[in-house]
């Protein structure tokens, strides 16, 4: 049945219709590395024996694609009435990555899907197989009890090596029945993360295959798009991102915001929309940045940095609150973004009622990701107005004794606030872009 799956996908559409408007696909052939990863487990591929496969390495190598669709496959083969997993960082981030992309191929290769979206599951039908995919997130420590109690056949972790041990741990020992198998996919990280060392370099002794995929591994990537992502990239990140190396990274946060044409005067007129974003301090610097949107680019137009050490003294919440009017003036922003641990800041601005206020996300890592694949798309604009953002930016950088990507935290308010920005406009983004799947799904579409 294996062959048959690997025929089907050879007869599927250039285009697929069913996905077109929503999500965008085409099914082209697969590299040697995708056809090892889709089949790994059939019989007579050579490494069936395999309890699990690795595949990890270059951002947009299609490797979560090919390694979602062979775990719905092997379960298809080899299942009638199990219950198995998908496991990802966050719900959102696991829908957004492998269900959707993934769905309209099951569907053209014969298989019938019914979602149950408020209880996290799928159903996948497939002649006379039938089996149940539960959706977990592994986002933190706590998320371990979330998946305590069930039984499963096989589990599918998307980007593992966002997933805290504890979690990992608890699903694999989940899977009790004989004959299940792991599947894990990720992006690499520093070199002494737990995955790398518990599973990449012990492969051999947990009996698992291991992939290994760098960006020209996918051959659905033009030249010019692989050009382009190779040229966003730089150092430690190239070889972690492109190359698909675990690397350490070194030096500035953002080397490429070391060019003085980064930072252009601000742009004529108004702006569409404006929001703010502050990382509150006390002793430590406090820095505002107001941001106006024109068209798709968002422009940071102007700062409010105060430095209670130069100055010799702490301001209030409330003289905070006067700092962040003046740096609106008359403007009515969308949103202030504030630090989430800035809770008697975030209380006055609540209290005054003028401006409605967003705690910020604030995870750093993922953060620093938006915000340097942002100023590299030229989505955010830094304006030759803010000094102090400018200044930080020569400043910021990873910290080289700590065994984890770490930055030194000294020189990072306005890196921080910026943070906190970018994340906000993702997030905002990702909202919007499934409320318009919601809305063709509801269509029929």
């Amino acid at each position: 049945m294996a062959r048959d799956f690997w025929t089907r996908y050879c007869c599927l559409p250039k285009r697929s219709a069913i996905a077109e408007e929503v999500n965008p696909m085409q099914y082209k052939p697969l590299s040697e590395k995708q056809l090892r990863a889709m089949f790994w487990w059939a019989k007579g591929s050579g490494t069936e024996h395999y309890d699990a496969v690795i595949c990890d390495g270059a951002v947009r190598s299609g490797k979560t694609f090919s390694l979602s669709l062979s775990f719905v496959m092997w379960a298809s083969l080899r299942f009638d009435g199990a219950l198995l997993g998908f496991c990802g960082k966050t719900i959102t981030a696991l829908r957004r990555n492998v269900i959707i992309p993934l769905l309209p191929c099951l569907k053209e290769l014969g298989f019938d899907v019914r979602e149950n979206v408020s209880s996290n599951r799928l159903h996948i039908r497939y002649q006379k197989h039938e089996n149940t995919f539960f959706l977990f997130s592994g986002k933190d420590e706590g998320s371990a009890s979330l998946i305590q109690g069930v039984t499963l056949s096989g589990i599918l972790f998307d980007e593992v090596a966002l997933m805290p041990r504890s979690f990992v741990e608890q699903a694999l020992a989940r899977c009790s029945v004989s004959g299940s198998r792991f599947f894990f996919n990720c992006n690499p990280e520093y070199p002494s993360h737990w995955f790398y060392r518990e599973w990449i370099k012990n492969r051999e002794r947990k009996n698992a295959l291991y992939i290994h995929f760098r960006m020209r591994d996918n051959p659905s990537l033009s030249e010019k798009m692989l050009r382009r992502y190779e040229s966003l990239y730089t150092g430690a990140f190239y070889r972690r991102f492109v190359e698909g190396e675990w690397v350490s990274v070194s030096g500035a946060v953002y080397p490429f915001m070391g060019d003085s044409g980064m930072f252009i005067p601000p742009p004529n007129g108004s702006c569409e929309e404006y929001c703010v974003s502050c990382d509150y301090g006390t002793v430590n610097p406090a820095s505002m940045g107001l941001w106006g949107r024109k068209g798709d680019i968002w422009y940071r137009l102007r700062e409010s940095y105060y430095d209670a050490r130069k100055e010799g003294r702490s301001k209030t919440d409330e003289e905070h609150y006067d700092s962040l009017k003046e740096l609106l003036g008359e403007l009515m922003p969308a949103a202030v973004i504030v630090d989430p641990s800035a809770a008697s800041f975030i209380e006055v601005i609540e209290r005054h009622g003028r401006y409605p206020v967003v705690r910020a996300d604030n995870n750093v890592i993922d953060g620093i990701r938006r915000t340097s694949q942002a100023l590299r798309d030229g989505e955010i604009v830094i304006c030759d107005t803010c000094a102090d953002a400018i200044r930080e930016f020569s400043l910021y950088r990873w910290d080289e004794n700590k065994p984890m990507d770490t930055v030194i935290k000294r020189d990072d308010h306005a890196m921080d606030d910026i943070r906190y920005f970018v994340s906000y406009i993702k997030a905002r983004e990702e909202k919007l872009g499934f409320a318009f799947i919601d809305r063709h799904q509801d269509r029929g579409c």
